[in-house]
C-alpha cells in the first residue's frame, strides 16, 4: 500500500499506520523547580517502554527510554538533569546560609572587638534571611568557633576556614550569576571595611570567598578596591 503524501510531497499515510508508543512507569517524586513553569512544582520522575504501533494498537517492544522528569503542573518533560537546579525555597536558604558564613568569616578574621564591624555584620545576615540575627550571637558564634580548633580554624587563612566556606559556597556558586557572586564578596568586605582598612587576615578571608565563588583572583582584587571607594 502506497502512503498518501501530503501538499509538501511527504508521505503522511504511513504515519497513521505505523508509529510507535510509550508506556511510561512512575518511579519517584518529588519537589523542583520547573524550567517551563519557571517556578517551584511537583515532579514525576518515568522511565518508558517504546511498542511499534500498527493502526494504534502496540505491536513489537522497541526498548527502554528515559528517565526524565515530567512536571505535575505543565506535564512537560524534562532531563534528570533539571533535578540538580535548587528550587527557590533551596536557594534562598543556600543564599542566606553562605552570607552568614561569609559574615562569620570575616569577622573571625578581624576579630569580634569592634562593635561597627559586628553592627555591619549583623545588618547584613539579617537582610539575607535570619531575621532575629543580633550582634552579640555573631559574637558568641565566632567564640565558639575560635575554640573550636578541630573543626574551624587556629589562624584566620587557615584550612579549616577553607573548608568552612567551602561547603557553604561551593554548592551555591553554579547557580549565582556573576553579578551575584560578586555581591555577595562585597557584602564581606564591607563587613571587613567597616571598622578600618582591611587587615591582611581579612584580605586573605576574602580572597578564600572569592576562590570559593569561582571568582578570579584579579577580579577578587578589584572588587575589594572598589569596596573602599565611597559610592
Amino acid at each position: 500500500m502506497l502512503p498518501v503524501r501530503g501538499r509538501d510531497g511527504r508521505a503522511t499515510g504511513a504515519l497513521r499506520i505505523l508509529g510507535t508508543r510509550t508506556a511510561w512507569t512512575p518511579v519517584g517524586d518529588g519537589e523542583f523547580f520547573c524550567p517551563g513553569c519557571g517556578g517551584d512544582r511537583n515532579y514525576q520522575r518515568l522511565t518508558g517502554r517504546r511498542r511499534l504501533t500498527l493502526l494504534g494498537v502496540p505491536l513489537l517492544p522497541r526498548g527502554e527510554t528515559g528517565p526524565v522528569v515530567e512536571c505535575a503542573a505543565c506535564r512537560h518533560h524534562f532531563g534528570t538533569d533539571v533535578l540538580g537546579h535548587p528550587t527557590t525555597r533551596r536557594f534562598s536558604a543556600m543564599l542566606r546560609d553562605a552570607v552568614h558564613t561569609v559574615a562569620l568569616a570575616v569577622l573571625a578574621a578581624g576579630g569580634t572587638s569592634s562593635r561597627t564591624a559586628l553592627e555591619t555584620a549583623a545588618a547584613t545576615v539579617r537582610a539575607a534571611g535570619f531575621a532575629d540575627c543580633t550582634e552579640e550571637q555573631l559574637a558568641a558564634l565566632v567564640d565558639a568557633l575560635a575554640a573550636d580548633t578541630g573543626r574551624y580554624f587556629e589562624q584566620p587563612s587557615g584550612a579549616g576556614l577553607t573548608i568552612e566556606l567551602h561547603e557553604a559556597l561551593d554548592p551555591l556558586a553554579p547557580h549565582l550569576a556573576p553579578p551575584g557572586r560578586e555581591a555577595l564578596l562585597l557584602q564581606g568586605a564591607r563587613i571587613a571595611l567597616a571598622d578600618g582598612p582591611y587587615t591582611p587576615a581579612e584580605r586573605d578571608a576574602l580572597a578564600t570567598v572569592g576562590a570559593a565563588l569561582t571568582i578570579r583572583a584579579d577580579d577578587v582584587t578589584r572588587l575589594l578596591a572598589a569596596a573602599r571607594t565611597p559610592s
